[in-house]
């Protein structure tokens, strides 16, 4: 009763005291990790902030630019990384169209048929972002075959898998990418590689760095190619020849001349016939050879295959 009335009285301070708690238990279900030194928090402030943190280059030492050998002098240098860049905008668009489009462009369906978009548009974006590395461009005919009468380069196969040689007569006879549908060029009646880019396509995938021992020529020929679209369309998305036509026909039907392009027509295409020819130097197991004319005919193509027959168109 006293200190009711002493409370009330404000004589006696009220303390009030919070309960006491002991360390809470350890969730041994669900631990928390302590922020480890590599964290990074980062408020968008400070442009050089990353560079206070430690983080793991995962693409150090990654080839960015296809190299080119010291053997090819200035101006051969300068002409071949202008085609290395044209090859791959060709792709990179080649890619883009099917992602864009997928299985149901024409053109899709026309080349590769009903086979998944995923395959080719993967080749394509292997020849633009891929590592660059394991592969080589040289200009010094170190297996000589650049004498021989209308050879513009050639894959050094068993004697360096990962090297092309490009010869004198490819800058003077492949065709800028610039020039798409011009000098009376045709998809179906000239050959894939009569633009320059299309060209190093076909040589990067010669090369086991880009084409894995997958892509090779399946079928021989414009002709060819769409049979095997509807025959065999699981090789056509692995087929040299489909993959070249393909990007070559939609640049020109998207960039070049919208709309319209100049894929020609099948009456066109020239009717690939196999003749026997003289046997392969030791020095190369894939040939590519065009003849000496200026005209604008297609240039003409030989290749080996490997059983030793070489086939030209």
């Amino acid at each position: 009763m006293h200190l009711a009335i002493l409370l009330s009285l404000g004589l006696i301070p009220l303390v009030i005291c919070a309960p006491q708690y002991g360390t809470p238990p350890e969730d041994h279900e669900h631990p928390q990790d302590p922020p480890g030194p590599d964290l990074i928090q980062y408020d968008g402030t400070d442009a050089n902030a990353y560079a206070d943190y430690h983080i793991n280059d995962w693409a150090e030492g990654a080839v960015t630019e296809y190299p080119i050998h010291n053997s090819c002098n200035g101006s051969e240098a300068a002409l071949l990384r202008k085609a290395l860049y044209e090859a791959e905008v060709l792709a990179a668009h080649a890619r883009d169209h099917i992602l864009r489009w997928g299985s149901s462009s024409s053109h899709y369906k026309k080349y590769f048929g009903s086979a998944a978009t995923v395959e080719p548009s993967g080749w394509y974006n292997k020849i633009v972002n891929g590592d660059k590395g394991g592969v080589l461009f040289r200009c010094d005919n170190i297996d000589g075959n650049c004498v021989l009468d209308g050879w513009a380069g050639h894959w050094r196969g068993e004697n360096a898998t990962g090297e092309t040689v490009i010869c004198p007569l490819s800058y003077t006879a492949r065709w800028p990418l610039a020039g798409m549908c011009m000098y009376g060029y045709e998809v179906s009646s000239h050959e894939y590689t009569s633009y320059f880019a299309s060209d190093i396509h076909h040589r990067l995938f010669h090369m086991p760095a880009v084409g894995e021992y997958t892509v090779d020529h399946y079928a021989e020929g414009y002709r060819a190619a769409l049979e095997l679209a509807v025959d065999h369309p699981e090789d056509a998305v692995r087929n040299t020849e489909s993959l070249a036509f393909f990007a070559l026909e939609v640049y020109a039907y998207d960039i070049a001349v919208p709309g319209e392009g100049c894929p020609g027509s099948l009456a066109e295409a020239p009717v690939e016939e196999e003749e026997e020819a003289a046997a392969p130097t030791p020095s190369s197991s894939s040939a590519e050879a065009i003849p000496a004319s200026t005209t604008s005919a297609a240039p003409a193509e030989c290749h080996t295959h490997s059983d030793g027959e070489v086939h030209c168109t």
